[in-house]
Order: structure tokens, then sequence, then C-alpha cells
């Protein structure tokens, strides 16, 4: 007689033939990512949208696991460790603009294009602008990107050190805007502009005239007039130096 006993996650027999292989359960087959369709690409889009809808602290790899119906040690299988997996959802997020897209323009609109995709996706994602700013994420995609940006604008004439120094200044006034437009998001009411225009909408137009008056100019901007306005100064400075050069 045949005795299937159930032990540790998998099958164990006993009885006249329990010298054959044991069966394993297919919890444990799916332990090893090989049967569960599981790719890094899903990983990083489920561990995406659990960071977006409950934060980033209740992002562990036993909780990503649950989500893709996978023991955690699965995704070990593509990530070698969590670090891994932070760098790659950075990765995804930044990557996010093919740089053929910027192909067919002059190099203002390449740039006007590329920070405004990279501050699109950002605000799609509040919950992870901390960890873009806070990891660096130094990987293929992110250096490929970088290389790829350098050679859209040395095709304009800006030698690598100065491109580089443009990458990064795009990408600090995008991070930066980031960072105000999400705010709190455990705190009630708006975040970013919106917040400061209602702080300031009471100033004394007596005590402060100046602040007043810029105050209610500014009532009905556009989300990101500020950025847009710090874009163009960058850009404009840009120019210029490359006119000076």
């Amino acid at each position: 007689m045949l005795v299937l006993r159930r032990r540790t996650g998998q099958w164990r027999k006993t009885g006249a033939h329990a010298g054959r292989p044991a069966m394993v359960s297919r919890r444990t087959a799916r332990a090893r990512g090989q049967h569960a369709g599981l790719t890094a690409e899903a990983i990083v889009a489920t561990a995406i949208r659990l960071a977006d809808e409950e934060g980033l602290p209740a992002l562990s790899m036993r909780r990503l696991g649950a989500e893709l119906d996978v023991e955690a040690m699965a995704l070990y299988h593509h990530f070698p460790n969590k670090g891994a997996l932070l760098d790659a959802i950075v990765e995804d997020l930044a990557t996010s603009v093919p740089i053929v897209d910027l192909a067919g323009h002059g190099w203002e609109d390449g740039l006007r294009t590329y920070a405004r995709a990279q501050l699109e996706t950002l605000s799609a994602h509040p919950r992870l602008v901390e960890l873009v700013m806070s990891r660096p994420a130094v990987t293929t995609g992110n250096l490929a990107l970088m290389e790829s940006l350098l050679t859209f604008l040395q095709a304009d004439e800006f030698p690598p050190a100065s491109a580089l120094d443009i990458v990064y200044s795009l990408n600090e006034l995008v991070l930066i805007h980031a960072v105000l437009e999400a705010g709190d998001d455990t705190a009630p009411g708006p975040h970013g502009e919106e917040r400061w225009r209602r702080h300031l909408a009471g100033v004394s137009a007596e005590d402060f005239p100046l602040l007043a008056e810029a105050v209610e100019a500014n009532a009905d901007r556009a989300a990101h007039a500020r950025f847009e306005f710090a874009l163009d100064a960058l850009i404009a400075g840009f120019a210029d130096l490359r006119r000076k050069r």
C-alpha cells in the first residue's frame, strides 16, 4: 500500500514504493521559479505596483513573492538580493524614455522632452521618488541611457564633460520638483506648488505688497509652470554656454 504524507512542502512516500523519488508539490516547484512564468520584468512591475499602492516599506521579498504567487526564494533566481531589485526599479523608471525618441529633435527640444518625460514618470509614482533620490543605481541600463544622452548632445557640439553636467543639472531639477510635488504622502491635502499657493493665499497685501501681487498673478498657473520656468532658464543657460565656446 502506498501512503503519501505531507512534510514541509513536499509529499513523502511510505510503504512498498518508499524508495522512489518523492513527489514535489506545486508550491515547491514554484519556489524554484521555473514553472510560474516568472520573469525579471514581471517582478519589477509588481514591485512598482505594490510600492505605489502601499508605500516602499511594504516592499519585502516575502510580500512580493506572495503577490506573484511564488516563494520568496524564487525571486533570487532573478535578483541576488533586495538591493539589486531596488536598483532595477530605479532603472525601470529612469529608462522609461527611449532615447531614440529624441533623435528627431534639436538639442533644446530634446532636453525638454527628456526632462518632462522623467518628471511625468516620477509624478506617476510619488512613493518611489525617495528611492530614486537615495539610490544612484549604476546599472547597465542607466549607464546606457547616460551614454545615449551624451551622444545626443555631442552631435550638437557639446563636449562630453559639458554634456554630463547638463544631464546631471536636468536630473536634479526633475528630482527636486518631484520631491516637492510628492510631499508627505501620508499627510492630507495638496502637495507641491498647489500646497504653497494655498499657504500664501491669505498673505497681507498691506504688509507684503509684492508677494501678494505675485501670488495673485500665479493663482491660475498650470501645475508644472514653475518647473517649465526653471527648465527654460536652464536650457537658455546651456545655449549661452554653447555660444561662448
